[in-house]
Formats: structure tokens, C-alpha cells, sequence
């Protein structure tokens, strides 16, 4: 049980210059999807009173999140209601000790909670979760082959079936109703069974339910996969640490790691706090954090965020995060925020439940009452009417409108290797009308790779290439890996290179072939060593937005290379398809401004370069106030600015925690699959509206025929049936489509 700890007084964040991380903005967002909630935008918790933190299990879609809500709201002296959906965090703020009415009332609405800072729950077996799925195929299969041979057998079985599928959802429903969710999917779904077995739609009722149950299973997976992602966030520190105290080494967990001590990393090691380089100099891979390829160089003094990983060498840090404040903690805290402030978009059928269930129902009961107590007219005709009513007003084919045509949808879209998560997703991916894209691993490939050779004082480019790769083979760092591929793709023979050695701040060199052979950026060199019409070309290079290496051998200049991340192959035809469909674009990069020039002019792109992840999420937002925006990325630092979005899209090749905060994904990593989700999701809420107005096109015109006595209970079968085979044909039709 988690322990109440008062609410504390705000703490100022230390500044750091890889990631510093401030509190979004308020701003308006659609309505939420809780019943209660009508356009309302979720507050960081800030009331005043004890806090109490919980994990909640059980939740399988953002409604869920809101039901939670809604159930602890109504409990007395309750300040803040919070949950996350992204990290299944239940937080309250309250007066006193609510603890046990909070467990208390979550359990009563079908939920679990464990303290916050416990294990997780072990996955229940695959066999046994979905059990009650597989029992209802069977019975549902079991029923079909009885009813052709034997009528009232087969009517027996689905009746079954129906009851056995009907249990689990009706008693969510009554514990939903206690909880003060009236009208939510459940009591629709249980209406409509309800009502197709009064009538005599065995069939019916028990196809419905297996349809619904298949549909949570769905979205059950797809949030156990995106709390994946943040939990593949949280691993990017390690546990433990190298603590450096009274000339000692100790291992410590990270968490006891405080300001001022002093830490160890290893080649390779990630740092499990933000630190200030104690070392003289070292390059970090801080890709985690900023998205781009190549190594950062650091000296002395300067911060290196947490999640950082020493490129190539041990490197002594003084901590400078407290627990919980590093750069990894702040990122993680930044999905968290936007999760909240993003409202739900609940599944149309649910929130129209919220009318139409009661209507439906109030309307056939008065059916059934008036006429024979006010005008002492028959009852068994009018009980006769009114269950045809309830027949025709029995949901099946308005709940199976919606995700019939989204299912397809997404069936479409993933045979064009577009993984798109749910509904919601593919509903809001129809909206875009803008797109914000990350450059490196986006737009362009994400590896550095060798753009030009330029030998001088007699030296080829065979043989530049040949040296420099000597010398750099063997090395981690992804331009030093360009430069020996390179020579490899140019079947050169490498020689040997002996005394390799890393010179801090001045670059790297080796003895090949008995001569020292030294590669450095042009800046590290003294001026004098570069002509002008060198210096010239190597500033007209990185205009381009390319990286130069010069190399010398005995202290003479023989060359220079240049490094350049280059372009997908499709990126232009891409940007071409999104204008043609209205949607403009705008490049979002942490990269240097003269990089992300050279890319958007190839593109025809606006950009804004140099910016850190807090600096994405601020972009994003204002983007996002003139027109739905959809931001692509591939990094960890991408992820806050997915959530701020409208909706998220992840590159098939970017990091596990972008795939899995986004909420679509290119599984074939081919940019042109962009225009392709937007045109099918604008299909498929065309498909959905035309799905809707024949469902209840067809029960209004057969209401009123029922009134008038025109159509008997059979029509009214027929009716419905015959709405529910039109909408799914129509559904089906998502499937055949060409673009």
C-alpha cells in the first residue's frame, strides 16, 4: 500500500545544456471521452493536500483511464483524480486518508491497483487470458452446426453462447453503473444482447459479443505494447553505478546517486545520471537523446546528459541530477504530461450510447404502456410493437458500423506496411493537414556516409581513402565506420596501422607504413596549415551541410573527406504525395541549422533547426493551434513531441521507445506509406459516415412503418439483419482499394 508523503514544494530542474525540459502549456483540446468530462483538458496535479500514488492494471484503452477516474471522483474529500494511460499511474490528492476507498472503489469498477512503486504483475499465460475468447468461438461454431440440422437445438446453443459471452460484460456493466459510468460500451453491448435474444436473434446477440470481446483482446495488446516503450525509456539508465568515494570504487543503485558525487562509466557504459566531464576530453553517443548519429565531442566541464553512452573510452563524472530530475527522468515526465493533456477521442458508438441506449429503451416501453392504458387499446399487440421496436432500435448494426470499417482499415493499412494503433489513431490520422518531420533517420538515412574525397600534394583518392581507414579501423565512432566502409565498398586493401592513439581535442592518428598519419576537423588545425582556396572549399562543404575530416601524413596536409547523412531514396516523391493531398510540411531537428538547411532546400521544406526536445514539444503545439499536425520521427527525443501531436507516426527503424509512443508506425520504413495512411484513413471515416447513416437510416424508416402497424416482428428481423449485412459489405469494401 503506498504511503501518503505531503505535496511538496516545486523544485527548479538544474539547467543542462543537453535537455532541458520545462512544463508544457496549457491548450485546448477536443472532448474526452469520459461520460462526465465534456471539453475539459487534464491539469498537472497541483491541489493542495496528501498524495497518494497507485499502479492500475486492467486498463485496455483510454476510456478505461477516464472510467478510473470517474470512480474515485465521487468519493468524499477527493481534491485531484489523475491516470495516465501511458504509464498506468493513478494519482490523488486529497484531504485525508483515502487510501482504502480509492482500492475500494477502483476494484468495485473492474480494476486493479498496486502500489506505485512495486513489481509488476507477471502476464497472465496466453492460453489463459484468452480463454473465454477461444470457449465462445467454439460454442458460437458448436451452435452454427446444430442449427442445420436441428432448429431448436441450434436456437438452445446460441442461447448459450449468448449467456456465456453476455456474463463477463454484463457484470462490468453493473459495476461500471455503480461507479457512476451509466452508458458506457458495456451496458450497450449488453442491451443489444439482451435485446436480440428477447426477440429471438440468438444468432445475433451471440455473433455481436464475440465481435466485441475479439475487439478488446485487440486493444488489451496494443497498450501492453505501448507501456513497453516507456518501460524501454526508463532502461536507458543503468541500475547500478561506479561510485568514486575516498579513492574507492563502490557499486551503488542509481537512485542513491546524489549532486557532487563522483561516478565512473566504461566504454560503452550509459550514464545513470547527468554529469559534468571530470576527464579531459571523451566523445558521447547521446543519440538517445537528441536523435542524431554522430558523436558529441565533450571536454572537461562540459554536461553530458543521463543515457549518454562513452563512445570509446572510461570516463570520471561529477553527478550534477538529483534522483528522479536527470534528463532520462525529464523526457519520461514530458510523455507523461502530454498523455494527460492529449483528450481520448472514445470510439463514436460509446459516447452516442450515452442518447441513444436510453432513448431506445424508454421509447419501447412507453410503446408497450401507453396505447393500452390510455387509449385501452390490445396488449398483446402493442407488447407486440414494442418488441419489434426493441429489435429495430437493438444496436447491432450501429456497433458494428464503426469498427467494422476501421477494422478493415487497419487491415488495409497494414498490408501497405503501415501499422496504425486503434481507431482513434486512424480516425485522427484523417484530420492531418500538416506534418513535422525529424530529420536524421527520417527524412535521411541516419548514417553518416562519405560524400567526397579531395587528395592533394600527389596523393589519389584511392590512396587517401586507403590511409584514412587505416587508421580509423577498429574505431566505434560512426564517421570513423563510414570512412572503412567506404574503402571496403571500393574493395581497397586496409593495411595495418600501429600506435593508434586518440589525441584530446585534436583527433586521432597511427603509424602506417612507417609514416604517422594524423585526421582531424579543420578546426583543430593551426590556420597556416590550410590554403585559402582550401579553407574555401571546406566551408563551401559545410554550407552543405557536410562534415570534413583532413588528414595529413608526416604534418603535410594530402586531403580532405567529407561526411554527409543523405537523403532516403523516397523522401522527395513522399513530399510531393503530401502536398498533392494538402498536407505542407516543416522539418523539426536537433541538428546544426546549416545541416538542416541543405535538407529542406532539397525538399522544398521550411525547418527549424537546433532544437532540444522541449523545444520540439513547444514547436509541435504551436503548429498545432492552425491545423491537426502529425509529427514523424525515429528517436527517443521524438517521443514527447508524438504525444504532443495530434498523432504520432514512428519510422519502422527508429528506437523501441519512438515505436512505441507513436501511434502509428511504417514497418517498411518507406516515407511514400505517409500519403498512403492518409488517403485510406480518409476513406475509412467516409466508409464510417456512410456506415452510421444506413444503420440509422433503416431503423428510422422501419420505426416508423412498426408505429403505423405496416411491418410486424419479422421485418423488423429482417431489418436489422439486413443493416448489419450492408454496413459490414460496405466495411469490406476498405479491403479492395488500390492507392
Amino acid at each position: 500500500m503506498p504511503t501518503p508523503t505531503p505535496q511538496p514544494e516545486p523544485k527548479k530542474a538544474p539547467q543542462f545544456a543537453a535537455v532541458k525540459l520545462r512544463p508544457m502549456p496549457e491548450k485546448p483540446q477536443p472532448c474526452c471521452a469520459d461520460e462526465t468530462c465534456e471539453n475539459t483538458v487534464a491539469a498537472p496535479v497541483s491541489a493542495e493536500g496528501e498524495r497518494y500514488s497507485w499502479q492500475v492494471s486492467g486498463m485496455d484503452c483510454a476510456a478505461c483511464a477516464r472510467k478510473v477516474e470517474n470512480a474515485v471522483r465521487q468519493l468524499d474529500g477527493i481534491g485531484l483524480v489523475q491516470v495516465a494511460f501511458a504509464t498506468e499511474k493513478l494519482t490523488v490528492v486529497a484531504n485525508r486518508d483515502v487510501r482504502t476507498q480509492v482500492e475500494q472503489a477502483v476494484q468495485q469498477a473492474g480494476y486493479q491497483l498496486r502500489g506505485e512503486h512495486s513489481a509488476p504483475e507477471a502476464p497472465p499465460s496466453s492460453l489463459r487470458e484468452n480463454l473465454p475468447l477461444l470457449l465462445l468461438i467454439v460454442m458460437m461454431a458448436i451452435s452454427w452446426l446444430l442449427e442445420q440440422f436441428n432448429h431448436p437445438l441450434g436456437q438452445a446453443a446460441f442461447i448459450a453462447t449468448t449467456l456465456v459471452g453476455l456474463w463477463p460484460i454484463a457484470r462490468q456493466a453493473l459495476r461500471l453503473m455503480k461507479s457512476g459510468s451509466w452508458f458506457a460500451i458495456e451496458t450497450l453491448m449488453s442491451v443489444a444482447a439482451i435485446g436480440a435474444l428477447f426477440i429471438g436473434a440468438t444468432a445475433e446477440a451471440a455473433m455481436v459479443l464475440m465481435l466485441f470481446l475479439i475487439g478488446e483482446r485487440l486493444e488489451g495488446w496494443a497498450a501492453s505494447r505501448a507501456r513497453r516503450g516507456v518501460s524501454a525509456l526508463m532502461a536507458l539508465k543503468p541500475d547500478t553505478a561506479t561510485r568514486l568515494r575516498n579513492g574507492e570504487r563502490q557499486t551503488v543503485a542509481a537512485s542513491e546517486l546524489q549532486p557532487g558525487d563522483t561516478i565512473e562509466v566504461p566504454a560503452g557504459g550509459r550514464l545513470p545520471a547527468d554529469g559534468r566531464l571530470l576527464s579531459s576530453f571523451a566523445s558521447f553517443d547521446e543519440s538517445a537523446l537528441t536523435g542524431e548519429s554522430v558523436p558529441v565531442e565533450r571536454a572537461s566541464g562540459e554536461a553530458v546528459p543521463a543515457g549518454a553512452t562513452s563512445v570509446d573510452r572510461l570516463v570520471t563524472l561529477e553527478v550534477v541530477s538529483r534522483p528522479g530530475e536527470s534528463a532520462i527522468d525529464r523526457i519520461l515526465k514530458l510523455i507523461e504530461e502530454a498523455e494527460e493533456r492529449r483528450a481520448p477521442i472514445e470510439r463514436f458508438i460509446d459516447r452516442f450510447s450515452r442518447l441513444y441506449t436510453p432513448v431506445i429503451m424508454g421509447v419501447a416501453l412507453l410503446v408497450a404502456l401507453l396505447p393500452p392504458l390510455l387509449f385501452s387499446a390490445p396488449w398483446l399487440e402493442w407488447i407486440y410493437k414494442s418488441l419489434a421496436l426493441l429489435l429495430i432500435g437493438c444496436p447491432c448494426a450501429l456497433v458494428i458500423s464503426t469498427p467494422a470499417a476501421i477494422t478493415s482499415g487497419l487491415a488495409a493499412a497494414a498490408r501497405r506496411g503501415a501499422l496504425i494503433k486503434g481507431g482513434a489513431a486512424l480516425e485522427q490520422l484523417g484530420s492531418i493537414r500538416q506534418i513535422a518531420f525529424d530529420k536524421t533517420g527520417t527524412l535521411t538515412i541516419g548514417k553518416p556516409q562519405v560524400a567526397a574525397l579531395n587528395p592533394l600534394s600527389g596523393c589519389s583518392e584511392e590512396e587517401l581513402l586507403t590511409l584514412s581507414a587505416a587508421v580509423e579501423q577498429g574505431s566505434t565512432h560512426p564517421l570513423a565506420q563510414a570512412i572503412v566502409q567506404e574503402a571496403q565498398r571500393r574493395q581497397l586493401a586496409i593495411p595495418d596501422a600501429q600506435a593508434q592513439r586518440a589525441l584530446a581535442g585534436k583527433g586521432i592518428e597511427a603509424e602506417v607504413n612507417g609514416r604517422t598519419i594524423h585526421i582531424s576537423a579543420p578546426d583543430k588545425l593551426a590556420a597556416s596549415m590550410l590554403d585559402s582556396a582550401l579553407l574555401a572549399q571546406i566551408n563551401r562543404q559545410e554550407s552543405h551541410g557536410q562534415t570534413v575530416v583532413v588528414v595529413q601524413r608526416d604534418g603535410e596536409v594530402i586531403g580532405t573527406l567529407a561526411l554527409q547523412d543523405t537523403l532516403r531514396d523516397d523522401a522527395k516523391e513522399a513530399i510531393a504525395a503530401l502536398h498533392a493531398l494538402g498536407v505542407q510540411g516543416v522539418i523539426l531537428t536537433g541538428d546544426n541549422p546549416r545541416a538542416a538547411a541543405a535538407i529542406a532546400g532539397e525538399l522544398a521544406l521550411d525547418f527549424r533547426a537546433g532544437l532540444l526536445p522541449e523545444d520540439k514539444v513547444s514547436a509541435v503545439q504551436t503548429l498545432n493551434q492552425h491545423a491537426p499536425l502529425a509529427m514523424v520521427g525515429d528517436g527517443i527525443n521524438d517521443a514527447p513531441a508524438m504525444k504532443a501531436a495530434t498523432i504520432g507516426i514512428a519510422m519502422g527503424s527508429g528506437t523501441d521507445v519512438a515505436l512505441e509512443t507513436a501511434d502509428a508506425a511504417l514497418t517498411h520504413n518507406r516515407l511514400t506509406g505517409l500519403g498512403q495512411m492518409i488517403r485510406l484513413a480518409r476513406a475509412t471515416h467516409s466508409n464510417i459516415r456512410q456506415n452510421i447513416a444506413m444503420a440509422l437510416g433503416l431503423k428510422a424508416i422501419f420505426l416508423v412503418t412498426t408505429l403505423l402497424g405496416i411491418t410486424g416482428l419479422w421485418l423488423a428481423v429482417l431489418a436489422d439483419t439486413g443493416a448489419t449485412v450492408l454496413v459490414t459489405a460496405n466495411a469490406l469494401r476498405l479491403l479492395h482499394r488500390k492507392d
